[in-house]
């Protein structure tokens, strides 16, 4: 996908309209964003957007989060047992500590194109 983010008034505007215009061709709007499918049209509408709006439009390449293959299974484990603890103030730091779970600074520095 790709993902389009707008810095201006005039660049949100004219990707509004980008987007009423080419419903087929977006994933998904979020105001002064919006996802694009990784086709050549996409792509078009992308460097249109750059073209007219230069540096007020940012233009990345994404790809979908697959939580079973691009991390390891104790970090899952570690969400859903923080989600499902008994104080929902409690920070992860102390819930983590003296536990199995991932510790918090090596989970800031790990990077996910490491792979699991």
């Amino acid at each position: 996908m790709l993902l389009v983010v707008t810095y201006s008034r005039a660049a949100r505007r004219d990707l509004r309209n980008v987007c009423r215009g080419h419903e087929r061709t977006v994933v998904r709007r979020f105001g002064r964003a919006a996802l694009f499918e990784a086709t050549a049209h996409g792509a078009f509408l992308s460097c249109r957007l750059r073209e007219r709006h230069s540096d007020d439009v940012q233009v990345e390449r994404t790809r979908p989060f697959n939580e079973f293959a691009d991390i390891d299974a104790t970090v899952r484990e570690a969400a859903a047992a923080y989600e499902a603890r008994e104080e929902p103030s409690t920070p992860y730091r102390r819930f983590a500590a003296g536990t199995d779970h991932p510790d918090p600074e090596a989970l800031k520095t790990r990077d996910l194109s490491e792979g699991r």
